[in-house]
């Protein structure tokens, strides 16, 4: 996936500053005068799990959810500092929020997550575009910072946490499909990226309870879901010991306990760092059918000298030998990355490394960006942002073609092949077609068959391919 925004995120990776969803009620309310809430999460799954913790904590308030952010009493956004244009994306957003003030006075609009964490005070002061800011550790203090703002005060609370999880909340799903889900088994990072704001916005690494994990998973199984993926900035270094027990529950040991809860269940993971990832997670990915044969794998850039400078612990021939690794015990893995054009003093050379990594990881999917600093991160104080704006556009461009190159040529070796695929619903174009993913997350559309809903599990034959897409039929 490519954006044109100039910074990268290196935590759940997938990034994209367009709006990812909206939670909201399938049913209205039958009682007009109920308070109601509106929610948009930018940005990482992460957050849009977030959205989901928020919105059952505002329900336990007596708080309903709305499609129209016009008709709610309290409008929240959920937000990405990763990248500069998502930043603007939201203030243009807020700034169309406030004239609802004016029609509908005692309106409360309040910002979340990464941007309220980063930003603070000044959302609410200067700018004068907020009524509350709240930071990603501080969730259960929203009601009270609401009583504060309908009183007439300011609700800011960015206090950082080393033990909050959220762990007993159960997430409201809203305006989900009810196939897929997230699971959030850990927050924070420890690992100190230098282009990363993220471990300032999130805080430290801490692990959740792996008995309420596996507790959300069996309850969204017995709901009918059939696919979890288990979130974290860096879920590999997942760790937690049962008090009871002094048990070490390692992210390995996790994924079995999850996979476990229920064999029809498919489970994925994200995002995890090349340092962390190790044997025993791919061994369970190859002992259980259920966990899906697919790991992103961010490697930032090729080449070793500019890895240094970036603190990814690793250099370029050790991400070799964990690629190398990965293919060996599981030869059908598929591997995703993120990558950084046009880092602090990057040269063609350097370049050549990361264009020459893609083709050497086969990557069947990355998300692409070029350099921009992030205000307060390593690189921003440290290194001057050198390379030109156009030769960073060019080098995105040659990183953005390669890879597209290599994503149709592995889906081309997937033309003749069976794949078990999980419909999730309509495809895009056509409502005669459904869509679904394969175990290697790979997007499959394929005409609708009678009996065929949502939720069940097809065999599909492939047929023809894009560099996106799979298409084929039942078979």
């Amino acid at each position: 996936m490519y954006n044109d925004n100039p910074t990268l995120d290196n935590i759940t990776q997938k990034l994209d500053p367009k709006l990812q969803g909206q939670v909201f009620d399938d049913e209205k309310s039958e009682n007009p005068s109920q308070r109601k809430f509106y929610i948009e999460s930018y940005g990482c799954a992460m957050n849009f799990s977030d959205s989901e913790i928020v919105a059952s904590i505002l329900a336990e308030e007596g708080y309903h959810s709305t499609r129209e952010w016009q008709d709610a009493d309290l409008i929240l956004i959920n937000t990405c500092s990763i990248r500069d244009k998502a930043e603007q994306t939201v203030r243009h957003r807020l700034a169309n929020f406030n004239n609802i003030k004016k029609k509908k006075p005692g309106t409360l609009i309040g910002v979340l997550g990464c941007m309220a964490e980063r930003l603070k005070a000044k959302l609410l002061d200067q700018e004068k575009l907020v009524d509350i800011v709240l930071g990603p550790d501080a969730y259960r203090d929203l009601p009270n910072l609401i009583r504060r703002a309908e009183d007439g005060d300011k609700g800011v609370n960015v206090l950082l946490s080393r033990e909050e999880t959220y762990s007993e909340i159960s997430p409201l799903r809203l305006g989900t499909n009810g196939i897929t889900a997230y699971i959030s088994i850990m927050r924070g990072c420890d690992n100190m990226c230098s282009f990363c704001v993220v471990p300032f916005t999130r805080g430290r690494e801490r692990s959740r309870d792996a008995y309420s994990i596996v507790a959300e998973a069996q309850d969204l199984s017995d709901r009918g879901y059939k696919e979890v993926t288990l979130l974290g900035q860096n879920v590999d270094s997942y760790k937690w010991t049962d008090p009871n027990t002094d048990e070490h529950v390692s992210f390995a040991s996790l994924l079995v306990m999850v996979a476990k809860v229920n064999p029809l269940m498919r489970v994925r993971f994200s995002t995890s760092h090349p340092k962390d990832i190790n044997d025993d997670v791919m061994y369970a990915i190859r002992d259980y059918h259920n966990i899906c044969n697919y790991v992103h794998l961010p490697v930032q850039s090729g080449n070793s000298r500019v890895l240094k400078l970036m603190n990814r612990t690793y250099d370029r021939e050790w991400y070799i030998k964990k690629v190398d690794r990965i293919y060996e015990i599981v030869p059908d893995c598929a591997i995703t990355s993120d990558m950084i054009a046009g880092f602090c003093s990057e040269t063609e050379e350097e370049h050549q490394d990361t264009l020459s990594m893609i083709e050497y990881a086969k990557y069947t999917m990355s998300y692409m960006f070029y350099y921009s600093e992030r205000p307060g991160t390593l690189a921003a104080r440290k290194y001057e942002d050198d390379v030109p704006y156009e030769v960073k556009k060019r080098r995105l461009a040659e990183i953005i073609r390669l890879q597209n190159q290599i994503s149709y040529e592995s889906n081309k070796r997937d033309i003749g092949k069976t794949f078990e695929i999980l419909v999730e619903g309509d495809s895009k174009k056509s409502k005669e077609e459904h869509k679904g993913r394969n175990s290697q997350f790979k997007m499959v559309v394929f005409p609708k068959k009678a009996g065929i809903k949502p939720g069940d599990y097809v065999q599909v034959k492939i047929e023809s391919v894009t560099s996106g897409t799979l298409r084929g039929t039942i078979v």
